[in-house]
């Protein structure tokens, strides 16, 4: 081989190595641009696909306790509702998302969006709730399209059942998904979003009792979301039952007698406080509260006159009319005022200065006592008492029986009602008492205020003769084993403190009431048990020219209060029927088939009896009462 042949052969391979060597650095070069772009220019993309196979929490929402009448029966349960919800980390388009949504569930995109604004404040791996109570149907349909899809989260909400409908509506309260702030609220820790929670009545005051512990799913997904596995699973736990003290047929028959008359009704256990009934009527449907409300049905809600979303029961602030005279009669006892024999003239009206305040009798009542006077309800006779007795008076005694304040019957917003004193108009008007504004409160008229449930307690309190008992509705709270958590014992609000001979002779009054000729109340009287209780009727607007101004929203509202056994009473009602006219005939037949109902439930009263008509014993059709003498006084007689 020539010299000139090896320095070929040597540039050669000089040049091939070169080659090699720019190939390889090329390829190196290659290399490196490549881990640049996927480590620096793709590092968020890559990292967001690797974290899409990752492992999600799925929650599982408990189940509510049961709510349980005071025998064990069930008065609200459980049933399954499906939701949609979508994982925002998951969805790359949110418009097609929800524009495929709407489609298939034929829901309105726009509100879908604005569901969707108001979920993602959170983190993105938190599910939005974007429709509830689907059917099966629509569930089936989003099963079918998952995969075009993506971010789709389909959840099971156990939701409210009611077996026996819009009973006790106002009572049980209803359901509702929690709001934003809701959610982010230290009352409400620990809930997940899309929960349904306890708005008002029973299930927002036991909240914490009836919500139970939900639990979850630790599951594994791929980019697609499309499950992998199950990794970890922790099951809810139920929440607690409530027994409550009412009674499932007493409640039935206080709504039916009430019909679609617009009030209230009340039953207390009068040596407990234990509420037996409690009704607010119209009711309402709280099963649509817990999904979507329509705008027609919201509006056909607040049109309607007879207010049905309003607890009457525990909100409704009503004159108690003539019921009151019981508190005037008590009080004049006790400050020794009058006796069972002292008597009142009564000629159909009262003087006093230059106003002239009538009776519901025109004519006049004559020489009326105590018995009398209460049996017929004498306006004449109480105002005389309100005169003597001052306001101030009246106003102290009506507390002692629970009125003025809220009872803390356990639910929210109790309203407290109103007893006037002096020290009260001075403060709230700037203006002192007029001693002539006392005769109007002394027959339950004027300023003063009292709910159904405050009627209802001050009833018991005279049959137990001066115990006020706190009404409550939750008799224990039961574990979903079955063991008894808490039981409630009776509590003293207050004792009244007077003679009982105070009680006996208003008693007996009350006795008469609905069972001697000549009573107001004789369509509450039971033949095999013993009434006793008070009629009363309640002016909305002053009288014109001895009538009541026409059309329903004016007319007089009906009340009665009664307890029975009279020997040995057991239970107390307090009826309201708004705009009833007249207590006698609209509210006493009305208590009347509840305590038939309870004696008959007892096995007192085996069988019904036919209502005999004792038009002496049943005065409901009396004349108004005569106008004021002067015309700038508002009349204040009533007509039980």
């Amino acid at each position: 081989m020539t010299e000139q042949t090896i320095v070929r052969e040597v540039r050669d391979s000089s040049k091939r190595i070169f080659g090699l060597m720019i190939a390889v650095s090329a390829i190196v070069f290659v290399l490196l641009m490549r881990l640049w772009y996927l480590q620096i220019v793709k590092v968020e993309d890559f990292r967001n696909m690797s974290e899409s196979n990752r492992l999600r929490l799925v929650p599982v929402a408990a189940s509510r306790g049961t709510i349980l009448d005071r025998n064990g029966i069930v008065l609200v349960d459980n049933s399954p509702s499906y939701s949609v919800a979508v994982i925002p980390q998951e969805v790359a388009d949110r418009d097609a998302l929800i524009n495929g949504l709407a489609m298939l569930l034929q829901a309105d995109p726009g509100e879908l969006a604005e569901k969707w604004e108001k979920g993602s404040k959170r983190s993105k791996y938190q599910p939005i709730i974007l429709a509830s109570g689907i059917s099966r149907d629509q569930l089936e349909i989003l099963e079918e399209n998952r995969l075009s899809l993506p971010g789709l989260d389909l959840q099971m909400h156990p939701i409210r059942e009611y077996p026996h409908g819009l009973l006790a509506s106002h009572l049980f309260g209803h359901l509702g998904e929690m709001t934003e702030q809701e959610i982010g609220s230290a009352r409400f820790k620990g809930y997940n979003s899309g929960d349904y929670v306890g708005k008002s009545g029973i299930e927002r005051s036991w909240e914490k009792e009836l919500h139970g512990v939900d639990g979850g799913r630790q599951i594994e997904v791929d980019a697609m979301g499309r499950f992998l596995r199950t990794v970890n699973e922790s099951s809810p736990t139920t929440g607690n039952s409530l027994m409550l003290t009412i009674d499932l047929e007493l409640q039935k028959q206080a709504e039916a007698a009430l019909g679609k008359q617009a009030g209230a009704a009340v039953a207390l256990d009068v040596t407990t406080g234990e509420v037996l009934a409690f009704v607010s009527n119209p009711g309402f449907d709280p099963a649509l509260f817990a999904g979507k409300l329509s705008s027609s049905q919201w509006n056909e809600y607040l049109k309607d006159i007879r207010h049905p979303l309003e607890n009457k029961a525990l909100k409704g602030q009503y004159p108690p009319g003539s019921t009151f005279k019981i508190i005037t009669a008590l009080a004049a006892l006790e400050e020794g005022l009058i006796t069972e024999n002292t008597t009142i003239h009564c000629s159909g009206s009262y003087k006093y200065g230059n106003r002239a305040f009538g009776c519901w009798n025109r004519r006049g009542h004559g020489a009326v006592n105590l018995k009398r006077a209460l049996r017929e309800s004498c306006d004449v006779y109480f105002y005389k008492l309100g005169e003597q007795l001052g306001v101030d008076r009246i106003a102290a005694y009506a507390r002692k029986f629970g009125a003025g304040s809220p009872l803390g019957i356990g639910l929210d917003n109790e309203k407290s009602g109103l007893v006037p004193t002096s020290a009260w108009k001075e403060k709230r008007f700037g203006t002192k008492w007029l001693k002539g504004e006392t005769l109007p409160v002394a027959i339950g008229q004027g300023y003063v205020l009292m709910t159904p449930i405050q009627l209802a307690a001050m009833t018991a309190a005279v049959a137990n003769e001066g115990t006020v008992y706190r009404p409550h509705l939750v008799k224990r709270v039961i574990s979903p084993e079955g063991r008894i958590l808490r039981e409630f014992a009776p509590e003293i609000v207050s004792r009244a403190g007077l003679h009982s001979e105070s009680y006996r002779l208003v008693k007996k009054g009350l006795l008469a009431v609905v069972n001697e000729p000549g009573g107001t109340g004789g369509m509450a009287r039971l033949y095999e048990v013993k009434v006793a209780g008070k009629t009363g009727t309640s002016q909305v607007v002053k009288l014109r020219n001895g009538r009541n101004v026409a059309g329903y929203q004016y007319r007089d509202h009906a009340l009665f209060v009664a307890f029975a056994p009279f020997e040995k009473p057991e239970i107390a009602v307090a009826v309201v029927v708004e705009h009833g006219a007249h207590g006698g005939s609209a509210a006493a037949p009305i208590a009347g088939r509840i305590l038939r109902t309870y004696f008959q439930g007892k096995g007192v009263i085996r069988k019904p009896v036919p209502r005999k008509t004792d038009s002496a014993a049943e005065p409901d059709d009396e004349a108004a009462g005569t106008e004021s003498e002067t015309p700038d006084v508002e009349e204040q007689q009533t007509n039980d």
